[in-house]
C-alpha cells in the first residue's frame, strides 16, 4: 500500500473514534499513534465524560502509546488526528518525538501546526516532525459541522 492508501486508511480509523465521540457527548475527534502499520495508541476527545481539560484525543492516544512502548518518547510514529491539533496538542506531539503528524479538518480558530501559528516546525522547540494535511478533510470537516450545529438548535430549544 502506498503512503497516501495507509494515510487514508488509518484517518478513516480515526474518523470512527471521531464519530464515537460525538456517540458520548464529546466533541468529535478521534486521534491514532501508528508504528508500522500496527495501531499502538489510540484516542477520542474525553475532556467532558473526564471533566479534564487535557483529555483531548490526542493527548489520551499519547498516554495510549506510551503505555503501550513503556516511554514517553515515541520515534517512527506516524500520528493520526481528524481536526488540527491545538498548541497544548501539537506541543505535546513534540515532546512524544513523533515523526510525523497527518489530520482532516484545518481550524482555523486555535489550529497549531499552520492555520494561527506553526508548532510542528518552530525553532524554539527540541523537535520538529512531518506534517500532512487534508486527508478526508471534508468528511471530518463535515462531522464537527454536523455536531456544533445540533448543539446550537438543541440550545435554542431549551
Amino acid at each position: 500500500m502506498v503512503q497516501a492508501e495507509q494515510d487514508v486508511f488509518w484517518m478513516q480509523q480515526a474518523l470512527a473514534l471521531a464519530d464515537y465521540a460525538q456517540q458520548q457527548g464529546e466533541v468529535p475527534v478521534g486521534a491514532l499513534a501508528v508504528l508500522d502499520q500496527q495501531c499502538v495508541g489510540l484516542g477520542f476527545n474525553q475532556s467532558i465524560l473526564t471533566h479534564d481539560p487535557t483529555a483531548h484525543a490526542e493527548i489520551v492516544a499519547l498516554r495510549h502509546a506510551g503505555i503501550t512502548f513503556q516511554n514517553y518518547r515515541l520515534p517512527g510514529v506516524t500520528f493520526y488526528v481528524t481536526l488540527e491539533p491545538c498548541a497544548m496538542c501539537a506541543t505535546a506531539l513534540v515532546h512524544a518525538r513523533i515523526a510525523r503528524l497527518v489530520y482532516g479538518a484545518t481550524d482555523p480558530k486555535s489550529g497549531a501546526v499552520g492555520s494561527r501559528i506553526n508548532l510542528a516546525a518552530s525553532d524554539f522547540l527540541n523537535h520538529q516532525y512531518q506534517v500532512v494535511n487534508g486527508v478526508c478533510a471534508e468528511q471530518a470537516s463535515a462531522l464537527l459541522s454536523n455536531f456544533f450545529k445540533q448543539r446550537r438548535a438543541l440550545k435554542k430549544l431549551k
